[in-house]
């Protein structure tokens, strides 16, 4: 193994998580997970293989990054997370559909119990699952156990498997749609509830079916409490598709060595004449859904890193519709009301943005980057100037407004989801 090759993954640790093979260009080449890190990345290097898949990957990797989850099955469902959004070159599986499932509990009537990929009516989920077949096991348990099977068609006496006490009783005429709704919501308890009370009362059954030779019986119970345990184990970890989006960010970033910050840093001295070199940026963004929402946030890079102590939300307090100018009016003010100044504030936006907070400190350097050919606006460059993605400099600054950008969406989608959260409380509850 080279020097450089070691050098690549040394800095990765002995930890649960998913690794990021990336190119020279910053593009993911292919993500995996591991139980360890570290060790899973250095058989790459060690392994004398035939695969050539393996051997083309280490040959076109520049980089590995890595996100650390609190245990093997995290880093199973975010790297399918992973695998989904960006497509790498050389992952095979799970690049198609939707490789998550979920438990729904649908809330129109009628109410059902559903496995489904995608979230799209509403109720309570539960999820996400990467195994369709732990999954579909849960469901039959739950099914059979709480009788939430459904008919498609009415029968006079109830059918076949309404006499075996196995459906509902929805084909018959004196269905009792209260029973029903109250053991589908035993159903949702049964989720929600002591996982270890549940996995012993299984265990229970499973014994007193062996006892009494029921062998066909029990066999169904120990499939049951395996795929339930599988289950529960997922569902105690929470895993969400926003969980880690602050680590991914960081991740998926261009990175940069010293000696490219620095030149990077040289590069806005000249281009803004600053009597010494930058070494801290605040950057500012605004994200709402639709005119509602809107949230604001600031990231600062010192010496080109995240510095997370200096990081600031804000929720819009002064407006309630869509004014990017006066939103972002508002989060400057707000963020630099005891001082605290960096050497250079970028702001997400064009001249407008710039326009509408360079003369709140005057003091101070404001400079705006719009997404749109990537224009570069300062108090030099009133016309803005195109930035080259080639240079340092404008992989830098675009970076930095990119991780803003995310910083601000991420935040947006929490207040999003906890609005909808607390509408859909007030409603059940006047109901």
């Amino acid at each position: 193994m080279s020097q450089s090759s070691f050098l690549l993954y040394s800095h990765l640790p002995h930890l649960s998580g998913v690794y990021i093979f990336k190119n020279i260009n910053n593009d993911i080449l292919y993500v995996g997970k591991a139980k360890d890190i570290k060790k899973r990345v250095g058989s790459y290097f060690r392994k004398q293989t035939s695969d050539w898949k393996i051997d083309a990957l280490i040959k076109e990797h520049a980089s590995i990054e890595h996100i650390v989850t609190q245990n093997e099955l995290e880093a199973l469902l975010l790297e399918a997370q992973l695998i989904k959004k960006y497509q790498p070159k050389y992952n095979v599986l799970l690049k198609s559909g939707n490789p998550f499932v979920y438990l729904l509990f649908t809330d129109t009537q009628p109410k059902l119990l559903k496995i489904v990929r995608i979230k799209r009516e509403k109720g309570s989920y539960f999820g996400p699952f990467i195994h369709k077949n732990d999954a579909r096991r849960c469901f039959e348990y739950l099914t059979r156990t709480f009788k939430l099977q459904l008919c498609t068609s009415k029968i006079r006496g109830g059918c076949l498997n309404y006499h075996l006490n196995k459906c509902a009783g929805n084909c018959a005429p004196n269905f009792q749609q209260k029973d029903y709704d109250a053991r589908l919501e035993l159903a949702k308890l049964f989720l929600e509830g002591d996982y270890k009370k549940t996995i012993a009362s299984l265990e229970n059954l499973l014994q007193e079916y062996n006892k009494n030779y029921e062998f066909e019986k029990a066999r169904n119970i120990a499939d049951y409490i395996t795929h339930i345990n599988v289950i529960f184990d997922t569902l105690k970890i929470k895993f969400t598709e926003r969980k880690y989006t602050p680590e991914i960010t960081q991740a998926f970033l261009p990175k940069f060595n010293q000696a490219d910050y620095a030149k990077g840093f040289y590069e806005l001295k000249d281009l803004l004449h600053l009597p010494e070199l930058p070494h801290s940026i605040d950057c500012f963004d605004i994200s709402h859904f639709q005119s509602t929402s809107i949230v604001g946030s600031c990231v600062r890079f010192t010496d080109g890193k995240p510095d997370k102590n200096k990081f600031r939300r804000f929720a819009i307090k002064t407006l309630t519709q869509q004014n990017d100018y006066a939103a972002l009016q508002e989060i400057v003010s707000r963020r630099y009301k005891t001082d605290d100044f960096p050497d250079v504030i970028l702001i997400d936006g064009g001249k407008g943005q710039l326009n509408a907070v360079k003369n709140l400190f005057p003091d101070n350097m404001f400079i705006s980057l719009a997404k749109r050919e990537e224009r570069l606006y300062t108090p030099l460059h009133p016309e803005g100037l195109v930035l080259d993605l080639h240079t340092q400099l404008g992989k830098l600054l675009v970076a930095m407004r990119d991780y803003a950008h995310h910083f601000a969406v991420s935040y947006h989608t929490l207040k999003r989801s906890k609005k909808t959260f607390n509408s859909s409380y007030q409603k059940l509850n006047s109901e």
